[in-house]
């Protein structure tokens, strides 16, 4: 069988197995059968997100970032996800083709469509990330798609978030404090050799030391671009990490849920379109004015009479 052959292939470490078992998860093929023989190799990998407005220069950071990682010693993988385009619904590639300098060390880089999440991840991300892990790559970094404040669905796949913003930023950190503001355990202010910086970090430092956290994100400066301050990004996330491993058991168990979650509402809502005409209930529901509650409610009832 095609897939089995696959999996012992990935468990040999052939790249080309590993990229065609990602192709699978992504389209939800097999997923369950994958994972019952891959998913034991899994937990030995730290994740970290790179998020932030667009325009701040996360796919350069990333890119000078993960060589950094493996000049360290780590051996590590990118997942970059890109906005979808409206036409194929794949991914736009622009983020993989501004990582030179990975591509020239030997970098794995997977470029994922987000496909309309407004988390600003694809669906299908964190189980990449577990393919990723059972491969054998041990610090994972996932850049989302710029879309501002909704994307702190990246709190629920990394361990790690590293919030990138620019020093002119500095209008919009009020309104992004209640959201995006709130799950970084890093900062960055990238393109730092731009006027106004150092009054944009003394006015994030100002928010920071009103957070009620135990963690303190430190704000790093840095210069993507030319490779500046990537060493101290480097030892604030590694410090972050130290801390986290102290805390990982709540924060697998939390990852865990969220994945059980997702997976039973994938399962549930394809059961229901195989099982219920949803598209002809939600028409007749319209014809006789119902609002979705009701229709809801009636497949809900329909459910519980099967049996399924």
């Amino acid at each position: 069988m095609e897939l089995e052959d696959l999996i012992r292939r990935f468990r040999e470490g052939d790249v080309r197995a590993l990229a065609r078992l990602i192709t699978y998860i992504e389209n939800d093929w097999y997923t369950d059968k994958i994972f019952r023989e891959i998913y034991r190799f899994t937990g030995k990998a730290y994740r970290v997100g790179i998020t932030g407005p667009p325009g701040a220069g996360k796919s350069t950071l990333v890119d000078r970032l993960s060589v950094a990682l493996k000049e360290a010693g780590f051996k590590p993988a990118i997942i970059a996800v890109d906005p979808s385009s409206p036409f194929t619904g794949g991914a736009v590639l622009g983020d993989r083709l501004r990582m030179t300098k990975a591509m020239e060390n030997g970098i794995y880089i997977r470029s994922m469509a987000s496909r309309g999440s407004l988390g600003g991840i694809a669906e299908s991300t964190g189980a990449v990330a577990d393919l990723l892990d059972a491969f054998g790559y041990d610090m994972i970094l996932i850049e989302t798609v710029g879309v501002g404040q909704s994307e702190v669905d990246i709190v629920r796949t990394a361990d790690t978030v590293v919030v990138v913003l620019v020093p002119e930023s500095g209008d919009a950190v009020q309104a992004m404090k209640a959201g995006l503001m709130e799950i970084a355990h890093v900062f960055v202010v990238n393109k730092a050799d731009r006027e106004g910086v150092d009054r944009f970090v003394r006015e994030l430092e100002a928010i920071i030391s009103l957070s009620p956290q135990d963690w303190r994100p430190p704000v790093i400066k840095t210069v993507a671009l030319r490779g500046e301050g990537i060493g101290d990004l480097v030892n604030a996330i590694l410090k972050h990490r130290e801390y986290r491993l102290s805390h990982m058991d709540e924060v697998r168990r939390r990852r865990v849920m969220d994945q059980v979650e997702n997976i039973l509402t994938r399962r549930f809502l394809r059961a229901i379109h195989e099982r219920h005409d949803l598209k002809e209930k939600v028409q007749r529901g319209l014809e006789q004015e119902r609002t979705p509650y009701d229709i809801a409610d009636e497949i809900e009832r329909d459910i519980l009479r099967s049996g399924g």
